[in-house]
């Protein structure tokens, strides 16, 4: 048998029968795909980061066409309160320590490198209840325009679902 390969024809032609690759994502998968990847660029994110013991910090990261992506810090106790992201989807990604996100139908512990998806509509409660501080990402489609504040007795939270492996699929949220 010959080991050795041949190619035909000229393999620089190739790209042009391949489809062309979206400059920005358009499907919830590639928005979630959009957050892994910013993700695994630790060297791009990690000096921005900043704690702030009063308030959750937060940063623009990124803008793109229809889309926005957000850096937000959590010290031990921090929270967001009940809320929703009006006519946006979202990902959210955990970046570094513990996070729980809390739904009317339950509370999950979210590591580094789980994603959850939602859709609009969706509300819900982020909060670090660990004793180390916490980072996370957050790509809104369309960009971010409202957050309704709930108030917290509107959503009952059902027990715990310890929900820590990573890496991690998007979810349904």
């Amino acid at each position: 048998m010959n080991s050795d390969v041949e190619i035909a024809g000229d393999p620089l032609a190739v790209p042009h029968l391949l489809p062309p690759v979206p400059e920005h994502p358009s499907t919830v998968a590639g928005f979630a795909g959009l957050a892994r990847t910013i993700a695994a660029d630790r060297t791009a994110w990690a000096p921005l980061v900043r704690y702030d013991a009063t308030t959750r910090w937060y940063h623009r990261l990124r803008t793109g066409p229809g889309y926005e992506v957000w850096l937000l810090s959590w010290v031990p106790g921090q929270g967001s309160g009940p809320h929703g992201h009006g006519p946006s989807s979202g990902v959210l990604t955990v970046l570094d320590g513990e996070l729980t996100e809390r739904t009317a139908s339950g509370e999950r512990a979210l590591g580094a490198g789980a994603q959850r998806v939602f859709a609009p509509g969706h509300v819900h409660e982020v909060v670090n209840d660990a004793l180390e501080p916490a980072v996370s990402l957050h790509v809104y489609f369309p960009g971010l325009t409202e957050m309704p504040v709930h108030a917290p007795h509107a959503v009952s939270y059902a027990p715990a679902e310890r929900d820590v492996d990573a890496p991690r699929s998007p979810l349904p949220g």
